[in-house]
């Protein structure tokens, strides 16, 4: 009877032990998925910000080579091109 109590004893501490180191895990992992989720949205931050600035730097470029650079000519002719076709869409759409 004596080693059936503690068998059951020590079950009851190897358990305890468990919960406790559940318990410990648990948090953790909750930490870490907050990091996770800030981490995420400083990416998505970052992400938008160099959309943000390619357009810009695209933008700059156009309006530079239509003041005269001739580093973009064809570029900007493109550009030009794809503005004139986007507009006569847009003109045949509203003509309808």
């Amino acid at each position: 009877m004596g080693e059936l109590i503690q068998i059951v004893d020590s079950l009851e501490n190897k358990i305890s032990k468990l919960l406790h180191r559940l318990e410990v895990l648990n948090k953790a992992n909750k930490t870490l998925e907050n990091e996770l989720m800030s981490i995420k949205a400083d990416q998505e931050k970052t992400q938008q910000m160099v959309s943000e600035w390619e357009e810009k730097y695209n933008s700059l470029k156009l309006a530079n080579t239509m003041l005269g650079s001739n580093t973009n000519k064809t570029e900007a002719k493109l550009k030009i091109n794809t503005l004139i076709r986007e507009l006569d869409y847009c003109i045949a759409q509203l003509s309808e």
